[in-house]
């Protein structure tokens, strides 16, 4: 929790905010490189899966508390063919899918 938009926490929370998401696109700039690289070992792309996983989680953290301090729509977002627009908070899935 932050005191207010425009607080000293919100300010400390946006500031290390930016700082994952700066380290995300660096991270996966070099993983990028590391997968186009025939030579890669085993060993080398377990540990730049490793250091994804933990940046995804860490980018996904941002995301949701970024989001949680959006208004939720009133009604779903839908596609101009009229369907609906993925990941637009539906988790469900297409219809028969896991979970949908």
């Amino acid at each position: 929790m932050t005191d207010n938009g425009d607080g000293y926490l919100s300010r400390v929370a946006d500031s290390i905010e930016a700082s994952q998401l700066d380290m995300a696109a660096r991270l996966l700039s070099h993983a990028e490189a590391l997968v186009r690289e025939p030579k890669a070992s085993a060993r080398e792309l377990r540990y730049v899966a490793a250091r994804l996983v933990e940046s995804l989680h860490e980018t996904l953290r941002v995301a949701r508390s970024r989001g949680g301090r959006l208004p939720r729509p009133v009604e779903p977002f839908h596609s101009p063919d009229g369907g609906p627009v993925p990941g637009n908070g539906d988790c469900a899935g297409p219809p028969g899918a896991p979970g949908g």
